[in-house]
This record gives C-alpha cells, structure tokens and sequence, in this order.
C-alpha cells in the first residue's frame, strides 16, 4: 500500500472551467511540490497546457483504449514520479459511452479512489446548485466527490446563499467561489484551446489562472483532501512497463508547433523497447537526421502551410527516405504532411507527396471521437485481424485522390479517411487519422522498433 495526494477537478459539462482551474493549481501547488498532470479523456491541448504549468510531462487516463488493471498501473508508475496528482476530467462527472458511464471521469474517480472536486456553473442558479451537486452525489455514492467549486457567480449575496444551500444539503464543502472574471479563458479555435506551443503569452495565460486559484481557491482544505485519499494497492509495475536494452536504433520525431501532438507514453514506449528517440523541427531543419525509423504525429500543420511547404529540402529528404524504404508512422496531421497539396485558405501549398491526395480543410468536424478500426489488409506495423482503439479529431479531409488509395482499416466506429477506411499504405509507411496509444495499442512500439531495426539491418547489409 502506498499513500499518494490525488485529486479529480470535474464538472457537470464541458465547458465548466476545468482547464483554467486544473491548470492554475498545478501551478501553485508545483511551487511547492513535485505534481505529475493527468488528463482523463482522448486530449493533447489540454495535457500540453497541464505539462507547461507543472513542468512536468502530462500522462494520459481513458478507459476507452486502455483497460483498467493497465491504466491503475501506469498510474502508479508515473504519479510516483511526485508528490501529488492532479487529475482534470472531461465533459460531465458521469458522461461516457453507454448508459453505465464505463468511461467516465467517475468510474476513473472510482478505481483510482481518487477525490473529486466539482465545478458548478452558478449562472442564474442559486438553491438548484446544491441540487445539482445532491444529484451527482447520489447517483452513485460509491464516486467520492468530496468537495464543490462554485464558478461565474454575481455578487457576495449569490455565494452565500449557494454555499448555505450546499452545506445545507449535501454536507460537503465548498472549497472555491469564483466570481465572473474576464479574459481568463484561454483562446481557443476549432479543435478547443489553442496549444501552447502557438500561444505568445502561454506562460501568463497559466499565471493569470495560478492568481485566480490562489485569491480564489481554499487550498488548505483541498490539500487535506488530497493528502486523505486512501492507500493505493501497489503491485510490480515492471511487467508493464519492461526496459529493454538499447538496440542502437534512432527514431526520429518531427515535434514541433505544427507537429505536437504526441503522448508521453508513445515516446516513452519506444525508449523501452530500445530505441533512441530523436527529436526534429520540420520548421527549421532541412535534412533528416540518422535514423532508422520516422515517427509523425498531429497537429495542426494547415496553419504552418506555407513554412512547411517552403522547406523544400525536408520535404524531399522524407520523400527519397520512404522510397528507400525508411519506416514511417504517422497520425493526423502527420498524414496531411505526407500526401501531396494541402489547401489552406484558398492556397494550395505542396506537401511531402507520398500519398498522391489534395488535402482541405473543413469549418466543421470531419471526425471527432472514439475510433475502432480493425486490421484488414497487410501492413508494415500490425497483424490481420487485430481491433485497434483509439481516436481521432480532425478537420481536414481528402478532396481528390490521383491513385487508388490502399488502407490498413476497416473502421467499426469513427471517420477515418472515407468514413469507411483509414490507415493509408505505402512502402513501409503507414498514415492513418487514428491517434493511438501505446497502453491500448501494446504492439504499435514493438512494430515500430521491429521495422526501424529491419531497415537499420537492410542498410548494413547493402553497405557490406
């Protein structure tokens, strides 16, 4: 058994002011403390922006593609990195895929006994805010929210008529009152907020949220409750999380603005299984670096068009590379980057081309949420017949193709490329919209070294 400081920040929504209070306390806690961020949900905006204020790389918590006795794992492993886990929920406490709620920030509150704090909006509400916190309390008393903060509220009389109700009603304190404040909520565009790899002022963005938290927020009290969560069961973490000798193979990883988003646990997958990750700026580099194998992951490279178009060089290196066969894998907005032309406010900008595809981009979602995709047709990285879980978020698409495209997937659930397929083939590239996770997808890091370590031997033996 372990004693480790947890907490939950949910809401009844999106929209409910999470990121601002997830992101301001970890700020203020992490002056004082070690915090490891987490993030409940598919997300990478929301983690860069908890991984800027903690300093600290933000892990990811989905019941969706990963199962529970591998997601309480990999919680240990890495909350045991600090002093105290700040975990921000997504949409509503109880919201998920199916009637039971398997994949909601409640059932994560449940298995990790980790305390929730939930964030009412108290906007023309006052007695029905503690209905709404009874409501959520109830529902299922097994989920131990232990605390309310009250958001938007109007004056002195407001607060304490909702603080009386709640502690009336529900017996659980109010550790924060917020009232309606301006310029607080970080900017935002189509997929959410913006990353804060774009924002100028990312760092007083996650200040001015840290000076809400502090004049605002009891941290005292929410401290106590953290401290107070019960003892974790703490088993063997090495199965699930093996280091294997290095293999003296590079990957490479394109991160930068435009290419952003990646989770920890990918990159940290890929070291385990023996590789040396190598990181690069397609913005600012022009030649490959060693490698052995690529790795590109989304982003948003529609708004970085012309300087990525304008890297001729990069862009023809990755081309000569992946006709040699250098292994690549890439996710959203790594697929973008690979096909051919990209249209971005009405300019057509070239791409790697690759994948012999006209690429725009929509005002409205084209995919957005939970994906399964089973392998249908042979591909470098995995197996016929293997169900892959993930998600994707994009709006870009396909407008014209030249060729005939080949996919790995056939999807169960989710867009993908056509609505049908995903996964683009060619050489021993594979490009798919699905982002997945290395927890949920356990052969997606061992197929990705296999290659890198084929193509490495490949090399040799032409050198020979």
């Amino acid at each position: 058994m372990t004693n480790l400081p947890r907490l939950i920040i949910s809401g009844l929504s999106g929209d409910a002011g999470k990121t601002v209070i997830s992101t301001g306390l970890t700020r203020v806690l992490s002056r004082h403390k070690r915090v490891i961020p987490f993030k409940k949900g598919p997300d990478y905006i929301d983690m860069a922006w908890l991984a800027l204020a903690a300093e600290r790389p933000c892990y990811n918590l989905d019941l969706f593609f990963i199962n529970k006795d591998q997601l309480y794992q990999a919680f240990l492993y890495n909350a045991a990195k600090g002093e105290v886990a700040i975990i921000e929920g997504n949409r509503g406490l109880y919201d998920g895929l199916d009637v039971e709620g398997s994949a909601s920030t409640a059932t994560l509150a449940k298995l990790l006994q980790a305390p929730v704090f939930l964030i009412i909006n108290c906007t023309k509400v006052t007695r029905t805010a503690a209905a709404l916190v009874l409501g959520c309390m109830q529902m299922d008393k097994e989920v131990p929210i232990k605390g309310v903060i009250l958001n938007q509220l109007a004056r002195a009389r407001h607060e304490n008529i909702i603080k009386e109700c709640i502690k009336k009603y529900c017996q659980i304190p109010v550790v924060g009152a917020i009232p309606r404040l301006r310029n607080v909520t970080f900017p935002g565009r189509h997929l959410g907020l913006v990353p804060p790899q774009e924002h100028p002022k990312a760092e007083e963005a996650i200040e001015t949220a840290a000076e809400i938290v502090s004049k605002y927020l009891d941290l005292d009290t929410i401290w106590q409750i953290a401290s107070q969560a019960p003892p974790l069961n703490v088993s063997s973490t090495q199965q699930l999380f093996p280091q294997k000798s290095s293999l003296g193979i590079r990957i490479g990883v394109i991160r930068d603005s435009a290419f952003q988003f990646y989770y920890p646990e990918n990159l940290e997958a890929l070291v385990r299984e023996g590789a040396e990750v190598v990181e690069f700026s397609a913005l600012k580099e022009e030649r490959l670096p060693e490698i052995d194998a690529l790795y590109i992951g989304g982003g948003f490279p529609e708004t970085h068009a012309e300087i990525l178009a304008n890297n001729y060089r990069l862009r023809q290196a990755i081309k000569e590379a992946a006709e040699r066969g250098l292994p690549i894998y890439a996710e959203c907005g790594g697929l973008m980057y690979l096909c051919k032309e990209l249209i971005w406010q009405e300019k057509k900008y070239p791409m790697v081309g690759i994948f012999p595809a006209l690429i725009g981009v929509s005002k409205r979602p084209q995919g957005h949420g939970y994906v399964m995709a089973e392998v249908t047709a042979p591909n470098p990285y995995f197996p016929v017949g293997e169900v892959l879980k993930g998600h994707e978020f994009h709006y870009s698409y396909v407008l014209s193709w030249e060729d005939t495209p080949y996919y790995a997937f056939t999807l169960k659930k989710g867009h993908g490329v056509d609505g049908k397929h995903d996964g683009l083939i060619y050489k021993n590239i594979l490009a798919a919209y699905t982002h997945l996770h290395a927890l949920g997808t356990e052969g997606w890091a061992r197929g990705v070294v296999q290659q890198a370590l084929n193509y490495k031997n490949t090399r040799r033996g032409d050198n020979v």
